[in-house]
């Protein structure tokens, strides 16, 4: 397996001359090394300011990609979270993302390169938010905050450049995503009733962590209207299992609430886990439903939905009530919940997973080097 080919550090000689970068900027957009956006030139020194900040070895690699012959080293990301505009001491959250995705294990698989149109989507926990500037609060999934655009932007730019996914080549999304140019946030810990996602599976409070995972959209859920529990996990786990949506047997994804709906919650006394089975116990279609969407079989071999009449339908009898419920969560684990955004308002969010459907997500400690 080789690594994808570099694109290249330049010499340290100064750019003071406006013309200077401007041209060192082209040189990058020319040869496919963008992502459509400027980018940051890199100099030797400066990406040896990247990676000072780990221990990691620059050579070890953190994504194989062997069908591809391809892989993404340690070198390869500093450049490309060069390249994006993050500061060196965001690199350290940039390798936990990387361990967290191999863990994941969706990119490996190919599923960056689906016509879906997948992006990678990364929650920041612990002090590091604070450290970076990271924005946990108002307009959490939008712009304004160099951290969370830089980070999420370090990794697209490691999938084109380390991996090849450029869009046309090896990518074949249809249509995509805006959350291919970047997609981290980081959860608003204090302003949350509980503990946060990381705290939820082992990390202790002086620990950064990053969770990171394939999405294919992120859903606004308007949920102004009511102060009762059960009517809010009703429109997230209607939303989750919104046909259009449905592409496997099964459906899974990240609740990201707004303080107001966790307190809302809370006062109620709700906890995380009362949500996640409140939405499993309302996370089913009626068969007539997914009939209606042609989506009430499942494909041999893929197990993707499709109509009961398709030649790759497993064969099995309809129910003798079409509005029985076919359950499509499972399990809570199929569910995360996540607090970001300003406590303002009744607005929440999906996100859209490929899974996992039965286990913790994957979360790695951010290393801070010594």
């Amino acid at each position: 397996m080789t690594s994808a080919e570099e694109p290249p550090v330049v010499d340290d000689a100064p750019l003071a001359d406006p013309a200077e970068v401007r041209r060192a900027m082209e040189y990058y957009a020319e040869h496919g090394w963008t992502d459509g956006l400027p980018v940051v030139p890199v100099t030797e020194s400066y990406l040896a300011e990247f990676l000072a900040t780990t221990d990691r070895d620059p050579h070890e690699v953190l994504i194989p990609m062997p069908h591809l012959n391809k892989n993404l080293t340690v070198r390869l990301a500093a450049i490309n979270a060069a390249l994006a505009g993050c500061l060196p001491e965001y690199f350290p959250v940039v390798v936990a993302a990387w361990d967290s995705f191999l863990k994941d294990g969706m990119v490996t698989r190919a599923i960056w390169q689906s016509t879906t149109g997948t992006a990678g989507f990364v929650v920041v926990n612990g002090p590091a938010r604070q450290r970076m500037g990271l924005n946990c609060r108002g307009n959490v999934w939008g712009s304004g905050f160099r951290a969370n655009a830089t980070i999420g932007r370090a990794i697209r730019l490691g999938a084109i450049n380390g991996l090849g996914l450029r869009p046309h080549v090896f990518d074949q999304a249809t249509q995509g995503t805006p959350a291919k140019y970047s997609c981290c946030i980081g959860e608003n810990e204090e302003d949350s009733p509980w503990s946060s996602l990381a705290a939820d599976n082992g990390i202790g409070p002086d620990d950064s962590a990053v969770s990171a995972t394939v999405i294919r959209s992120v859903l606004h859920i308007e949920a102004r209207h009511t102060t009762v529990p059960e009517q809010l996990a009703a429109d997230f786990a209607d939303s989750l299992c919104r046909t259009g949506a449905l592409v496997r047997a099964r459906a899974s994804g990240y609740v990201v609430l707004n303080p107001e709906h966790a307190r809302l919650l809370d006062k109620a006394g709700w906890t995380k886990q009362d949500l996640r089975q409140a939405i499993v116990e309302r996370g089913f279609r009626t068969y007539r439903q997914l009939a209606g969407a042609g989506k009430e079989a499942i494909a041999a071999g893929t197990g993707w939905r499709l109509p009961a009449d398709h030649p790759d339908a497993i064969e099995q009898p309809p129910p003798e009530d079409l509005d029985s419920p076919v359950q499509l969560i499972n399990s809570v684990e199929a569910i995360q919940i996540v607090v970001a955004g300003a406590p303002n308002a009744g607005v929440s969010s999906i996100v859209e997973t490929f899974g996992p459907f039965d286990r913790a997500p994957a979360i790695s400690k951010v290393a801070e080097k010594e």
